[in-house]
């Protein structure tokens, strides 16, 4: 098996729609217990999720074995915490808060060696080339690399089409709560508003030959923008299954949550 090959972005590129799960647990032994459900593609969250670098590389390895794909999201667009995670052995990163096209191509040099790119050498050291046993890694791994980039503000939206012209992005994940917050809408990405600003950007991205993706936990919503023309669709959080899960079964039994907590709406 050439484990090198980037499954994830060859799916993407052949317009195969991938259904997904957020995993914010910062744990291997869930993410491997979810890697078995059947999902395409399984996000470690390091934006919001207490994860590191060591915790991350956990989770990669836990998920290995499985037919579903990792994809990383580092807690920023910074080229040294991108370095550590390609090193680790992440091959799709999903960049945040990417507001136009410079932070954009950023991005991709931050995922290429050179000359193409400014990722620092040191595969002897990396689980990616598993310590140079890849033969020709370094030649290779540049193509192997899948960049989606993060659009979730209204500044994003604006610059949309110049990023879309960035070579080397494979895809855009518009990110619903991020982008509601700043229309004005916040915990409501589903204002029809909001909903119209997301339809168009995925008609706008299919349309510039690159993937588009969300998170969209909403089960009916989430199918419609699949048949707008989304290739990668995060269905849900594993955070969310586990607290709504425990809660529901705990109300089962009369044991109800105390009314002292907040009924916030959430987002996903």
């Amino acid at each position: 098996m050439d484990i090198l090959h980037n499954s994830f972005k060859k799916a993407l590129k052949e317009g195969k729609p991938q259904i997904g799960l957020w995993l914010g647990l910062c744990s291997p032994y869930s993410a491997e217990l979810v890697a078995g459900a059947g999902f395409d593609w399984l996000l470690i969250d390091g934006e919001h999720a207490p994860n590191n670098v060591q915790t991350i590389l956990a989770q990669l390895q836990a998920v290995a074995p499985y037919a579903s794909q990792p994809v990383v999201r580092p807690p920023w667009n910074d080229p040294v915490i991108i370095k550590q995670l390609l090193d680790v052995g992440a091959q799709t990163l999903l960049l945040p808060m990417v507001q136009n096209a410079e932070q954009a191509e950023q991005a991709v040099r931050a995922t290429r060696y050179p000359p193409a790119g400014i990722r620092g050498v040191g595969s002897a050291l990396a689980r990616a080339s598993r310590w140079n046993r890849i033969p020709n890694y370094l030649a290779r791994a540049n193509d192997e690399i899948c960049v989606i980039v993060q659009v979730e503000t209204k500044e994003a939206i604006k610059n949309l089409p110049e990023i879309l012209k960035v070579s080397g992005v494979d895809g855009v994940f518009i990110g619903p709560a991020d982008l509601s917050a700043d229309m004005g809408f916040s915990g409501n990405p589903n204002h029809p508003e909001v909903k119209a600003v997301i339809e168009k950007a995925i008609t706008q991205i299919r349309e510039a030959g690159i993937a588009p993706g969300i998170l969209m936990a909403a089960p009916d919503v989430a199918k419609h923008y699949l048949q707008l023309g989304a290739l990668f669709v995060a269905v849900g959080v594993d955070t969310t299954l586990l607290a709504r899960g425990a809660e529901t079964l705990a109300t089962q039994f009369g044991k109800n949550i105390s009314e002292d907590t907040p009924k916030t709406p959430s987002v996903y």
